[in-house]
């Protein structure tokens, strides 16, 4: 049995139809719904904020998995936190202090997690690897949903690796992917040390979405702790 889990990207969803596609994504048996914040300066784009994270929370059983892609994510730490965030990443190119986000993260008693863009090595986390519960490893340039896969298979496996070498704190670290995951793509991260994909547009094109689901959760020997 896989220990793979799927985070679902609203990204993708219909905007007009969040209810009726959050249901969709609690039928699927996704384990979290992936919610981008964009504010169009760390990334070229602007997304989602609060009220809808807010309007969500006690509402789905589902796992919140919020993603910061804003330039002074520390800023709105507490804000998130508050409105329902299970899981708060952000970008450790972002402007706020890293090891203080991480604490303010905690503080709320949610789950930290840092992200890095496909531009970023490895090496960058590895500072906080006793640090967060999470790494996210972009496999595309954040922004916009769709966008073609981008190997990180490398970075992948080195932050599995130290992980395992010089983790001393809590559970293994979880290690998430996203962009352009798919049933192809999703093979490729796990077997590199993934066990956390994020998915959206594949899945909200899919026929039957908990089919797809089950297909990027098939097990084919993931190196994850």
């Amino acid at each position: 049995m896989s220990d793979t889990q799927v985070s679902v990207s609203v990204l993708s969803a219909n905007p007009l139809e969040y209810g009726k596609e959050i249901a969709k994504v609690e039928e699927s048996g996704a384990e979290m719904i992936h919610y981008d914040v964009m504010d169009g300066v760390f990334v070229n784009n602007i997304t989602v904020g609060l009220p809808l994270l807010n309007s969500m929370k006690g509402r789905t059983s589902c796992i919140l998995d919020v993603h910061l892609m804003i330039i002074n994510p520390l800023k709105y730490i507490d804000d998130f936190a508050a409105a329902g965030a299970d899981i708060i990443t952000f970008h450790i190119e972002s402007e706020s202090d890293v090891e203080e986000t991480i604490r303010s993260i905690h503080r709320n008693g949610v789950k930290a997690a840092v992200s890095i863009k496909p531009g970023t090595p490895a090496e960058a986390v590895f500072p906080y690897i006793n640090d967060v519960d999470m790494v996210l490893v972009m496999t595309v340039e954040p922004g916009f949903g769709g966008q073609k896969f981008m190997d990180m298979s490398e970075k992948i496996s080195a932050i599995r690796k130290y992980a395992k070498e010089n983790r001393t704190v809590g559970l293994p670290l979880d290690i998430q992917v996203d962009g352009g995951i798919d049933d192809v793509t999703a093979s490729i991260v796990k077997t590199a040390g993934a066990n956390i994909l994020v998915s959206g547009s594949y899945l909200f094109r899919a026929e039957n979405m908990a089919e797809a689901v089950r297909t990027l959760k098939e097990d084919n020997s993931t190196n994850a702790e």
